[in-house]
């Protein structure tokens, strides 16, 4: 008799006495989602702090880079000399573009990056930038270089370079050996 009972399918109790199933995550199961997710953000951290301080410099060289085709620009623009000054002993502390006492644009300080501005002839560093009304750089402004990094030790970002050419025009290039203490070679 047992083994008819049993082939037939078992009644449900009526519609307001079936038993609530408790319905979510058991305590394992949420301690292991954790664990996976503590184990995922350990991997990705170090790789997201690089690309923050990689995303820091091309931003950086960005701005260098609009500053000196704005002030060659104006100077075309204007028929006179304007200058790019870094009022402040270090180009990461930010710079003006000037015609004359007239201050055209103003970049303010840049936070985590090292702006290393040489002429490329001589070595010697560079405070100002000066293009003639002709879009040529004036020649007191030398071959500049700015050589751009990240200022935070340890850091294994890749240095971008902005090079102004014979007649002043600005490009970018990229560091290839990836030393960024050499800057772009």
């Amino acid at each position: 008799m047992t083994l008819l009972i049993s082939m037939y399918p078992a009644r449900r109790p009526p519609a307001g006495l079936q038993s609530c199933r408790a319905q979510g995550f058991t305590i394992i199961e949420l301690l292991i989602t954790v664990a996976i997710l503590v184990i995922l953000i350990g991997l990705a951290a170090p790789s997201l702090g690089n690309l923050v301080r990689d995303q820091r410099v091309k931003t950086a060289v960005g701005d260098v880079y609009a500053a000196l085709a704005f002030a060659r620009s104006e100077a075309i623009k204007r028929n006179t000399t304007v200058n790019v000054v870094s009022p402040a002993s270090d180009w990461a502390g930010g710079w003006e573009v000037r015609a004359g006492a007239t201050v055209l644009n103003r970049q303010d300080a840049l936070g985590g990056i090292n702006i290393d501005a040489k002429d490329q002839i001589t070595d010697a560093a560079i405070t100002t930038v000066s293009y003639l009304g002709d879009g040529r750089l004036s020649t007191a402004s030398g071959r500049p270089t700015f050589n751009l990094k990240s200022s935070e030790s340890g850091a294994t970002t890749t240095a971008r370079c902005v090079r102004l050419d014979l007649s002043g025009r600005p490009n970018v290039k990229v560091d290839t050996n990836n030393n960024p203490a050499d800057g772009c070679q």
